[in-house]
């Protein structure tokens, strides 16, 4: 299909239209972050006076920020690697195997994604101190309870995803490893996994998301020693006054986490889905 000079033009102004709606707030970000304070009060200025890098020295002793860092990097890295395993375990069956209540299990885990995750506070809070009473174990203000229920979000989008591409991949390759004499776990291990694997990485990114950047149940679930990113980022700003440029400062620093996540399988999710597209 040949493209016509009007639509062809359509697509370049639309491209170039969402190219500044991205980068404009990202430029405004940056330049705010390299100001100093009494400039950034003032009347916005495109091109800053003065550069100054001192916000992203003073960011770290303004606010505990590295305290912050290391639980939300134990929280997240934990809750991402759980969400994998748990998911893998769990769509397998779902794509190969026959069992009672497949499709009630499928419904149920497919339709927990309708509903907002605020309906889902107080109760999750309620079991947590239930669950202390009973069991001797803190879950409020640590960082099982966070983790927890950053699985409790990941896990149903994770295990639906994943059971889609497994099933899509053939069974003919699990066959043929068990005919070999390999056990059902280990074609899963050995052969569907290295097949699967840009699903899983897509899946991990998902669920590293959902847990870095999460604010509700952050700022119930947690304390003053287990507090993350998200909600220690709101210490900057006082009754008083908001330090906008180390705000900001702080803001970009914490972004590299996820750009460096995107980063890393980037070439390995392109280059998965597009075997998988020739197939």
């Amino acid at each position: 299909m040949t493209e016509t000079t009007g639509f062809r033009w359509f697509r370049r102004i639309t491209l170039a239209f969402l190219t500044v709606f991205t980068v404009l707030p990202l430029y405004v970000l940056v330049v705010t972050s390299v100001k100093p304070l009494e400039n950034v009060r003032g009347l916005f200025t495109w091109l800053p006076d003065r550069i100054t890098f001192q916000p992203y020295v003073d960011m770290w002793s303004t606010i505990p920020l590295a305290r912050y860092l290391t639980n939300s990097l134990v929280v997240t890295i934990t809750a991402t690697v759980l969400a994998l395993i748990i998911s893998v375990l769990a769509a397998y069956p779902l794509a190969r195997l026959r069992f009672r209540g497949k499709r009630v299990f499928s419904m149920t885990v497919l339709s927990t994604q309708m509903f907002p995750g605020i309906l889902f506070l107080l109760p999750l809070f309620l079991i947590f101190v239930q669950g202390e009473e009973i069991l001797g174990i803190q879950l409020t203000g640590s960082y099982t309870g966070l983790i927890i229920t950053y699985l409790t979000f990941a896990l149903p989008f994770s295990i639906w995803m994943l059971a889609g591409y497994i099933q899509a991949i053939p069974e003919g390759l699990e066959e043929a490893a068990m005919i070999d004499g390999t056990s059902r776990i280990g074609a899963l291990v050995r052969v569907i996994l290295p097949v699967a694997r840009p699903g899983i990485l897509a899946v991990g990114v998902f669920a590293f998301i959902t847990a870095w950047g999460e604010v509700l149940f952050a700022s119930v679930l947690t304390d003053t020693e287990t507090r993350t990113l998200s909600i220690g980022l709101k210490l900057y700003t006082s009754q008083v006054d908001t330090l906008w440029n180390q705000l900001l400062a702080a803001s970009l620093t914490i972004s590299l986490p996820v750009i460096v996540a995107f980063m890393l399988v980037q070439r390995h999710l392109v280059s998965g889905l597009s075997a998988g597209a020739v197939k």
